[in-house]
């Protein structure tokens, strides 16, 4: 018998490209079809077949709280009554400004955006013009947006420039980008070699999460630091995963590197639509309508996301708040780990803060071609194997699964519970039981 969620993929298939509105939310890559959420609930989220989950991909990590967080609701409740949007300044976003800037002292000026797409995509801008060069380093499996010259793979030799990585991306344009591997210091060393002069920035991920979760290995982001130092190039940090995830400072800091510009998304909306961008006060003032840099939004800034986000960064700077999601996440890491090996299903977990990854191998991952050796068939088993037990992880291999406030040891303690089952399912274990 077909399924609500069924049906309404058929139905949204004939409007929208694959029939979703971003691709990994099709199931392409486990197969079957993706179920249609209506509702979220603490550490849960529930389908139009009426279904319930705990989830662990909350809204792709901006929810940290929890779906629905009473004070996070009755601040955009509170918003939405005084209007939506106006296209002019409010005092709302002094308020959550003023809160990002308190949290990461590199940035002393910011502006909001919609998304981390835009964030990134203008801080490139920026930093091309500060320097004025015209180069751009980013690390293979790392993302910064669908923005043209972010979307290029390496080209053929280690030292090429960039190739598009998606039709549509204009040839000049990825040219303009060199693709290193992560965590390859040497690679890094060649590129500002071979191009030093010409680069304007060097953009990444301080803990990836576009891949799988990889970590900096030790030193990695320190000679990332150096490099753009030397050459006179900016490191930009894209923080629209790790920003208030990580830690309340983002990923810098707890690594204890000072970026020159810092991307944030979502997470400083508690989900709504939303980027920033900001560095030194030098840098950003090259912006319009002070510089000569253009970049605008008619809904940047927008009363909502501002409310939202405000709201859920309060939360955040509660005692206690991070110990809680690093405990949680520890638990949740453990158990997976001590399951996989008890059905001797080669499998790999690590975690940054709240940030947890896996993979379906049988050694460690530092970058995109080890991230590539994992048997996503096994991931594709075991995603369905947790769903089918109430368990929602991200519909990929390389995404990551983000614990949240609203977890409690109960939800770590069922998702163990079902992950010891899936993991006999995988092994042919429950079979010959």
């Amino acid at each position: 018998m077909r399924t609500v969620s069924e049906a309404l993929f058929e139905k949204a298939s004939k409007i929208f490209p694959g029939g979703v509105n971003s691709p990994v939310r099709a199931f392409r890559a486990v197969g079957g079809s993706p179920r249609f959420l209506v509702r979220g609930d603490g550490a849960r989220v529930y389908d139009a077949d009426g279904r319930d989950y705990i989830d662990y991909v909350g809204s792709w990590g901006p929810l940290i709280a929890g779906h629905a967080h009473p004070e996070v609701v009755a601040a955009v409740e509170r918003t939405a009554r005084r209007g939506t949007s106006f296209g002019a300044s409010s005092p709302l976003e002094i308020e959550l400004a003023e809160l990002v800037v308190q949290a990461m002292p590199a940035i002393e000026r910011l502006r909001f955006v919609n998304s981390g797409t835009e964030a990134c995509m203008s801080a490139v801008r920026l930093a091309r013009a500060h320097t004025g060069r015209q180069l751009v380093v980013k690390c293979e499996g790392c993302y910064h947006g669908h923005a043209d010259a972010l979307l290029a793979e390496a080209g053929s030799g280690a030292l090429t420039l960039g190739v598009p990585g998606s039709a549509g991306v204009p040839a000049a344009t990825a040219s303009q980008t060199i693709v290193v591997p992560y965590n390859d210091r040497g690679a890094l060393r060649k590129a500002f070699s071979q191009y030093g002069e010409q680069i304007a920035c060097i953009i990444v991920e301080p803990v990836a999460a576009n891949m799988g979760l990889v970590k900096p290995a030790a030193g990695y982001l320190q000679a990332l630091r150096d490099s753009a130092t030397q050459h006179g190039a900016l490191l930009i940090f894209d923080e629209v995963i790790t920003g208030f995830r990580v830690s309340f400072g983002g990923a810098q800091h707890l690594m204890k590197i000072k970026p020159d510009l810092t991307c944030l998304g979502k997470v400083i909306g508690a989900g709504l639509p939303v980027g920033a961008f900001g560095g030194s006060r030098e840098i950003m003032e090259r912006l319009a309508p002070l510089g000569d840099v253009y970049q605008a939004g008619t809904l940047s800034g927008n009363p909502l996301a501002m409310a939202a986000g405000a709201a859920q960064l309060r939360i955040l700077s509660r005692p206690g708040v991070y110990e809680q999601l690093d405990s949680r996440a520890s638990a949740l890491c453990d158990g997976l780990r001590t399951a996989a090996r008890a059905s001797e299903i080669p499998f790999e977990i690590d975690r940054v803060g709240s940030i947890c990854g896996f993979f379906f191998n049988g050694g460690r991952v530092t970058d995109l071609t080890s991230a590539k050796r994992s048997d996503t068939k096994a991931y594709a088993k075991f995603f369905h194997a947790m769903l089918e037990r109430g368990i929602y992880f991200a519909p990929s291999q390389f995404e990551v699964a983000f614990v949240s406030l609203a977890h409690s040891p109960f939800d770590i303690s069922d998702t163990i519970a079902a992950a010891v089952h899936s993991f006999e399912m995988l092994s042919g274990r429950a079979a010959a039981k």
